[in-house]
Formats: structure tokens, C-alpha cells, sequence
């Protein structure tokens, strides 16, 4: 093998003159929305140590350096084939196209539309040019949105689904006048090593040396080891036989983890002992340091460090720590996973938050539970706090508020702090408190904080809509009788997912009488009391039809969108029995025009005041 070549590249240096493909025989593009959320918070993490709002943007020359590990690359034929880095390239690619999209609100922002594509002859050629995923780079590039949901590449489908994850995921700490130093930083100070081999086999000689080395153990295994070490009883049988009964507890939690569609062991140890143990978290300021909440990233090393705040100073407490609590809350955890997983009756509120996002769920689900709680009164907990972060969430997102983790990991973590033991009683007070306290609610639908235009559909808040209106349309068809569930409304029984469907088509010039501008008509096209939710072929096949042929279509879905059709009114009692009972102002409408718009628009409002009433706390 030729000696092999290593150079120090920032991430500018590394995706400036140089073009990289992948070979066929490389695994797609396989990261997951944890792996993105883990980078942006280690770059958050590194920024923030080094920034502070007096800088010149000529300071950011001066932090520290990240280093993003190591690539290896094979030069041939022009370009560079990636051996090992194109997770990490790839990901840095799509921030950089979000950054990009960003520029036009943030003119600060730097450009770096050239470290995403070169542009010969006309033609866009991106720097990492890969030919599935060609159209879907593209059009994010281009128009910011693709829709891959039936694409047949299961890269280009995960290439979307991270790039809406970065949208939600980024911190606000670095959004508005921290976004461009954040920029920069990105591209001049995080360091990637480019190894350069001559041919694949030093290539993959390079690639086995730097990951086969063992397999290493799990902080599971390390910190199974530490606990089961501290079991001394002083009866030899005694301690034997313990330890014994001790490890098998731990294996059949081991197996009952494994077997869990999403979430492990591992998952549990953070959010255990975030959720009843940890007191503190690394403020968002120049040189902050991490606490608890971070530190238990590293939990073996974590409960070894505060081993008397946990309760572990006898021999009896650790043997209890794994057979009693530990046991305990891991059953806990696993129903609420389990329950995230599929949509269950009376846990229904676990899905919807797994749904979006909200990983921090289980974190505020373990906090009020106590060890001596018996299974009904845990339910109830876990019921009171799914039902909160339902409510919460759904009164930002008709906000425009992001409800991504690395935004709200800070207030929900001195939430579980307040609610960490509780009775029921205290938890349902405290948690009323707390909606009540927020200024965010379903005034954001029709606008009525002036800093915020109406609720509408943009770039960034489709899947929110489509999750609300969801929401909504079942909800209305339960209320009137008719046994469906929220899953009915995102996929029909072919597998085919629901669409957004604009009541008006995109033609101005029929709207021209009621706004001045295209711009104008385009924006109120967008409100969210414009949109419903229709099977994927019925939306296509209405697209560009009128209203007046739309409305007839309408009569035979769903009754949010029936409603628009008076035939619904005369032919559904029990749909007109929900409307006299919960006295939403449904009518329906001959024709569309803005003042129809804006009627919907209350009407919607309304719709969600009462499906996420704060009302919901009570009834548990």
C-alpha cells in the first residue's frame, strides 16, 4: 500500500473545487433524525462556548475549532469517491441548502450556494453528485420542498424527512443575529481529516484498520458492571445468590429493550435519570458549562460520580436499584414506547406526540411517577402529562413556534423538575398552570397577535398542517359518530398518504376582483382555513378545477370537507346533531371568496380550541 495521505480541511476547504460521487456498492443515505439532532447540538454546544452578541463577525476567526472526524476519498477520473463520510457530507450538504433558503430572510447570512453546486454551462452540478438523488437535491436547492413520498429510493425519501428534521431541530440560540457567526463558524472552523487513498483496496485496508478493533462494550454493560460490582453482601451465599438474581433482572429488562421498535436501553438510563435525578442544565451562554442534564449523556459515568444523590450507598440499595426501581420504572417506559409506537386506546396522546417529534415526553411521563405508585395512578400520570405536551405543542404550531427538541429541551427539563414525585392532584395544577401561563394559543389560527399573520401553509409548516388537520377531521367524525381513527386520515387503505388540498386552485386572474396583487392572493390561498385534508388521487384529480366543480366532489369525503356542500347539512343528522351540541359555527358556502376564507379560518380556530381544551386535564 502507498503511503497514505491525511489533510486538515474545514468544511469550506473540503466541499470548495472538487466534485464526489459514490460508488454503487455504497450503503444509501442511512442517517436518522437522532444522529442530526446529536450533531446540531455538539456544534451548538461548540459555538456557544466561543460567541457572544458583541462580536464582529472578523471574531469568529478566533473560536475553537470542532473536529468532525475523518473521511476517506479515492481521486479518480475528476472527482473524489467518498469510501467512508458521505453520512456526515451529505448531512453538512443539507444544512447548508436550509442556510442557503435562510439567506433570503438573513442577507448576513454567507453565501454558500457554491459549496452545494457548481454551475457549467448553464447547468447545476452539485458537489456531491450523486444521480438518484439528483431531482430531490435539486428541488430543495430550487424550491426549498420535494415530495418523496413515493419515490422508490429509500435515500431520497431519508435525504427529505432529514432535511425537514434540520428545519425543526435547529436551535433557536442560533437562529436570527447568531445565525450568520453560526455560519461562518460552521464553515471555517469545523475540521474534517480527508485521508487520500490511491486505490479501493488501500482505501478499505484504511476503513477496516480505523473500525474493526473490537467490539466496544455498551454503557449499559459498563454501568451493569459497576452496580452488580457494588453487591457485597457479607454472607458469600448470600452475595452470590443476590448478584445472580440482580443480573437476571437486568437481562429480561435487556431482552424486553431490545425488542422495542424504537427506543433502547440506553435511551432509558437518559431519560430515567434526567427525569427523577438530575438538577441542573448548561445555561445558553458564552462559556457555560455542561450539568446533569448533559453529563448524563455519559450515564455509567454519570451514577458513579453522584452515587449519594441517586441513593446508592449500601450494598441493599444497589441490589435494590436494579430488582426494585430500576425494574419498576423500566416497565413504565417501555408501555409509553410501546405506545408511541402504535395508536392505543387511552394512550392516544403518546402517538400524537411521538408523531411530531416530542422525544421529550417520556423524560416529563417518568418524573411524577413515584416507586409505591400502583398501575392506575401511573397511568393517570402519564395520561396528565401526554395530554399536556398534546395541548402545548398544538398551540405552538399555529403559532409558527418551533417544537423540535433542541428548542424546548431547556423549558420541558425545568418542567420535570417542578412536576418530578407528584400527586395527581399537584400535577394536574401544575400543568393547568402552565397553559394557562403560555401566551401562545389558537388566537395564532386567525392572526390576533400582530406580529403574526393568520395560521397558513409555507415551507416549514406542512407537516404541522397536515398533522392538525388530521387531528381535526377525526375528531369531527368521531363527534358525529362514525368509528375511524387518526391513522385513517394520513394513509388510505391502499397505503397511499392523505394530501393538502387548496380549496382554491392557483388561478389569480379568478380572484383578481378581491386581491391587487398575485402575492397577495397566493398568501390567503395558503391560510390555513383553505386547506383540507383529501385521498392523494382525489386531490390530484381537483387540483385545477373551479370551486363550484370541487364542491360536489367534497359532498362524498370527509366532513370537514363536506361541510362546504348544504347537502351534508340535510343528509347527516348526526352530523348536524354534533354541530348543535358543541355550537361551531359550520355553515355551508355556494361559493368561495375571501370572506368564506376568513369564516373558515374561525371556524378552524374554534375546532382546535375545542379538541385541545386544557378542559382535556380534568377529565383525567
Amino acid at each position: 500500500m502507498s503511503k497514505v495521505q491525511a489533510q486538515t480541511k474545514s468544511v469550506k476547504e473540503l466541499l470548495t473545487g472538487v466534485k464526489y460521487d459514490i460508488d454503487f456498492y455504497q450503503r444509501g443515505y442511512e442517517w436518522t433524525r437522532r444522529n442530526v439532532e446529536e450533531l446540531l447540538n455538539d456544534f451548538e454546544a461548540e459555538f456557544l462556548a466561543n460567541y457572544a452578541q458583541e462580536h464582529e463577525p472578523w471574531q469568529v476567526a478566533n473560536y475553537r475549532h470542532y473536529f468532525l472526524g475523518t473521511i476517506i476519498t479515492i481521486p479518480e477520473s475528476g472527482k473524489r469517491y467518498i469510501v467512508d463520510g458521505q453520512q456526515r457530507l451529505t448531512t453538512l450538504t443539507l444544512m447548508l441548502i436550509y442556510f442557503h433558503h435562510l439567506r433570503a430572510e438573513n442577507p448576513a447570512i454567507p453565501d454558500v450556494s457554491r459549496l452545494i453546486y457548481e454551475e457549467m454551462f448553464m447547468e447545476k452540478s452539485f458537489i456531491i453528485a450523486v444521480e438518484e438523488r439528483e431531482d430531490c437535491m435539486k428541488a430543495l436547492f430550487e424550491s426549498n420542498q420535494f415530495d418523496a413520498t413515493d419515490h422508490p429510493d429509500l435515500s431520497v425519501r431519508t435525504l427529505v424527512e432529514r432535511y425537514e428534521d434540520i428545519g425543526e431541530l435547529l436551535p433557536e440560540s442560533l437562529a436570527d443575529n447568531a445565525l450568520p457567526y453560526f455560519v461562518s463558524w460552521l464553515l471555517h472552523c469545523v475540521d474534517i481529516v480527508e485521508i487520500e487513498a490511491q486505490t479501493d483496496d488501500a482505501a478499505f485496508t484504511i476503513f477496516e484498520t480505523m473500525n474493526d478493533r473490537g467490539v466496544n462494550l455498551s454503557q449499559s454493560d459498563m454501568l451493569k458492571g459497576y452496580l452488580l460490582a457494588h453487591i457485597n453482601f457479607a454472607d458469600p451465599y448470600m452475595m452470590q445468590s443476590k448478584k445472580e438474581e440482580a443480573n437476571r433482572s437486568w437481562k429480561r429488562l435487556m431482552t424486553d429493550f431490545a425488542e422495542l421498535e424504537n427506543g433502547n436501553a440506553d435511551d432509558f438510563f437518559k431519560t430515567w435519570l434526567r427525569a427523577k435525578y438530575a438538577d441542573s442544565i448548561r445555561e445558553r451562554k458564552k462559556g457555560a458549562t455542561n450539568q446533569d442534564f448533559e453529563n448524563i449523556d455519559k450515564f455509567h459515568r454519570w451514577v458513579r460520580d453522584n452515587t449519594k444523590r441517586i441513593g446508592l450507598e449500601s450494598t441493599q440499595e444497589f441490589y435494590d436499584f436494579i430488582t426494585q426501581r430500576m425494574n419498576r420504572f423500566a416497565g413504565h417506559y417501555i408501555m409509553i414506547r410501546e405506545a408511541s409506537q402504535s395508536l392505543t386506546l387511552g394512550s392516544e396522546e403518546i402517538y400524537y406526540n411521538a408523531y411530531n417529534n416530542f422525544t421529550l415526553q417520556y423524560m416529563l411521563a417518568l418524573a411524577p411517577l413515584k416507586l409505591e405508585d400502583d398501575s392506575e395512578t401511573a397511568l393517570r400520570k402519564i395520561r396528565l402529562v401526554t395530554t399536556f405536551a398534546d395541548i402545548f405543542l398544538a398551540r405552538r404550531m399555529v403559532n409558527y413556534r418551533r417544537i423540535g427538541y433542541n428548542t424546548l429541551h431547556y423549558a420541558m427539563f425545568n418542567l420535570t423538575k417542578k412536576i418530578r414525585d407528584s400527586t395527581v392532584d399537584t400535577l394536574r395544577e401544575v400543568l393547568q398552570k402552565e397553559l394557562s401561563n403560555m401566551w401562545e394559543n389558537f388566537g395564532g389560527v386567525t392572526g390576533e397577535r400582530h406580529w403574526l399573520s393568520p395560521f397558513a401553509l409555507n415551507n416549514f409548516t406542512g407537516r404541522s398542517i397536515r398533522y392538525l388537520l388530521a387531528r381535526m377531521t377525526t375528531w369531527i367524525e368521531q363527534q358525529a359518530g362514525n368509528n375511524v381513527n387518526f391513522l385513517n386520515f394520513l394513509w388510505d387503505a391502499k397505503g397511499k398518504p392523505f394530501d393538502i388540498e387548496h380549496i382554491w386552485a392557483s388561478h389569480y386572474e379568478k380572484h383578481e376582483d378581491e386581491f391587487s396583487s398575485e402575492e397577495a392572493f397566493q398568501r390567503h390561498r395558503n391560510y390555513f382555513g383553505g386547506l383540507l385534508l383529501l385521498p392523494r388521487p382525489i386531490n390530484r384529480s381537483l387540483q385545477d378545477k373551479c370551486y363550484e366543480y370541487k364542491l360536489e366532489k367534497y359532498r362524498e369525503q370527509n366532513l370537514l370537507a363536506a361541510s362546504l356542500n348544504k347537502q351534508k347539512y340535510v343528509n347527516e343528522p348526526s352530523f348536524k346533531q354534533f354541530i348543535e351540541t358543541s355550537g361551531l359555527p359550520f355553515k355551508p358556502h355556494a361559493q368561495f371568496k375571501r370572506d368564506d376564507l376568513m369564516e373558515r379560518q374561525e371556524l378552524y380556530r374554534q375546532i382546535c380550541e375545542q379538541i385541545w381544551s386544557p378542559d382535556r386535564l380534568n377529565a383525567i
